[in-house]
């Protein structure tokens, strides 16, 4: 982004308002870009709630675990494509070609996956997706800065990072708004089809980015549209400092054209430049194994393992989580100029930590503590209604055994059998003994038919209220903290010429992991339960907290300059907590007074 990250205050957003509302031509470029992070937080939001019915209509993708995994990862394959593609495609044919080319992408992707037939139609639909989310991650918001003012660009830009957690909130919403119509989750991913027409069409009507048509060799289209966004006094000025920048990219390029063309190479074999990409790649990989995508992408699958079986409710419940992140966006911007990134993200990994192990426990205590199977409960529908892998042996007044094993609701929903079973509760008292029977549409319309509670992903349990709290409690964590300072970081730690393809890096290892945990979090469930899952992602949170407090310095309020000297003298401040001494005038060796330490 030009000109790096900007302090944001109270002054900076009424300023923001003001001038948007003296010039509406302003607000009127940045609402219709931005409609691009709220198609990303959008299409990766939906999903979530429609897994919960496409596994009810194709039995395909019900019973194979590895099939959910890749249509909801395939939007993150998609999106490491598409960032790629997005910076090649953004500097060839422009900025607002690249965000008509992702509208087109997340129109054709909501129209496949509306119309599909099978899984396999839905896959495709989820990779068109995943390239518009990719190309508009990166065009929007360079878009939108540079056809800001350079008073308000920071206050404008920063709201594209609300525009993405307020679209998965209206995600969760609009899976609400469609349980019970007709068609369902066809209804809740063929709806993202609509801002992106509409998105398509304001487009057409506006310019491109003017620093863009100004590199190009177009300067009159440029200074035309200056001259809308700027007033007339400042307009002169602005044209002035855009063509210094452009001399200047021009002369930086010339003088150092050999190092640009292998710029990655040359960036680790610098010091400074690779002392910053380990705190700026290690940030964002971390952001991604800590788990947030689990809660994000299979919060309702996630509530109804804690014990809560209705679709519906999943989605109610869901939509906590949801809001939580679209508010902690707002709260970052508001305290991470005042308590510093470094401060933001312990306290944020220290809050995670403790959320997990509180998933951790209500999931071991749901496994373990989770309804008998009755043979009486069981004998009470059809016989070829019981599941093939329980026998019926045991006397009505006690738990069936198979084998002298104990059977319960956790054993009858055991994956990996031949057949799939699900657990009738009984009527009344849900902690009951129930009835272990095979899992279709046929047995659960007769358990529902008797006013009984149907589960197939989890079991009835007293603690899932408990995992609504840990859930709540990651988010609130989480958001402020890990959620948006890795971004952050990675826009200030990084001298000027590495900035992009050292970004870019960064940008990439965050897509990346984010699939390899979207694509292994069932699998996970599956194999070692729930609760273990939860414990993983805890451990590697501790492993995220160590990383910070020893790799990550703090920029608050620094210069890039001073980033890159501070990277240089290797220095790290443990007690990070309290203020940076003063540095004297002259001070070549720039030690602080305070505790340091080499990293």
């Amino acid at each position: 982004m030009e000109g790096g990250v900007h302090e944001l205050d109270g002054s900076t957003f009424k300023e923001c308002f003001s001038l948007s509302w003296r010039n509406p031509y302003v607000l009127r470029l940045a609402f219709s870009a931005g409609i691009g992070g709220l198609l990303f937080g959008y299409d990766t939001g939906v999903i979530s709630g429609a897994l919960l019915y496409i596994r009810d209509d194709f039995s395909s993708v019900d019973r194979n675990t590895w099939l959910q995994e890749m249509i909801v990862s395939m939007a993150v394959a998609g999106a490491i494509i598409g960032a790629a593609i997005g910076g090649w495609t953004t500097d060839r044919f422009g900025r607002r070609t690249s965000i008509l080319v992702a509208d087109f992408l997340f129109f054709a992707g909501a129209v496949v996956m509306a119309s599909a037939m099978g899984p396999a139609q839905l896959v495709v639909g989820r990779v068109f997706v995943g390239l518009g989310v990719g190309m508009a991650s990166m065009t929007s918001p360079l878009y939108i800065s540079e056809a800001s003012p350079a008073r308000i660009r920071g206050a404008l830009v920063s709201t594209n990072g609300f525009l993405i957690t307020g679209g998965q909130f209206l995600a969760y919403l609009i899976n609400l708004a469609f349980t019970n119509a007709p068609g369902t989750w066809r209804w809740m991913l063929g709806v993202a089809a609509l801002p992106a027409l509409l998105q398509f069409f304001l487009m057409l009507f506006l310019p491109e980015s003017p620093r863009w048509l100004y590199r190009k060799g177009r300067e009159e289209e440029a200074k035309a549209i200056l001259r809308r966004i700027y007033t007339a006094e400042e307009v002169e000025r602005e044209i002035e400092e855009l063509k210094e920048s452009v001399a200047a990219e021009a002369r930086e390029r010339g003088s150092s054209e050999t190092t640009t063309k292998a710029s990655l190479a040359a960036a680790l074999r610098t010091a400074t430049v690779r002392r910053g990409l380990v705190a700026g790649v290690g940030l964002q990989v971390f952001q991604q194994l800590v788990g947030i995508n689990t809660v994000m992408y299979y919060s309702p699958t996630i509530v109804q393992l804690a014990g809560f079986a209705s679709n519906q409710t999943a989605l109610a419940l869901s939509l906590v989580t949801s809001g939580l992140n679209a508010l902690g966006s707002i709260v970052s911007i508001y305290f991470i100029d005042r308590t510093g990134r470094k401060k933001l993200l312990v306290i944020s990994l220290v809050g995670v930590i403790f959320s997990l192990a509180v998933l951790t426990a209500v999931f071991h205590e749901t496994t373990s503590h989770s309804p008998p199977v009755s043979a009486a409960a069981t004998a009470h529908f059809d016989a070829s209604l019981t599941c093939p892998d329980y026998s019926l042996r045991s006397s009505s007044s006690s738990p069936a055994t198979t084998g002298g094993s104990y059977w319960d609701c956790t054993r009858c929903l055991k994956p990996g059998r031949s057949t799939e079973c699900g657990f009738c509760a009984a009527s009344g008292d849900k902690l009951l003994a129930g009835a272990c029977l095979v899992s279709n549409t046929t047995v659960r319309d007769a358990c529902h038919g008797e006013g009984r509670l149907w589960y197939t992903r989890g079991c009835p349990s007293r603690y899932g209220w408990l995992a609504l709290v840990g859930l709540a409690l990651y988010i609130i964590f989480f958001s402020p903290g890990m959620g948006t300072v890795p971004w952050i970081v990675n826009s200030e730690i990084y001298p000027l010429r590495y900035r992009g393809v050292c970004g870019g890096a960064a940008a990439t290892a965050n897509w990346v992991s984010n699939l390899a945990v979207a694509q292994s979090f069932l699998s996970l469930t599956e194999a070692i339960g729930t609760s273990w899952t939860f414990l993983i992602f805890g451990g590697l949170s501790v492993v995220a907290l160590a990383f910070v407090l020893v790799c990550v310095p703090e920029t608050k309020g620094l210069p890039i300059e001073e980033v890159e000297k501070m990277l240089e003298r290797r220095e790290l401040r443990l007690r990070f907590w309290a203020a940076a001494p003063p540095r004297a005038a002259g001070d070549e060796d720039g030690k602080e007074s305070g505790k340091s330490a080499g990293v």
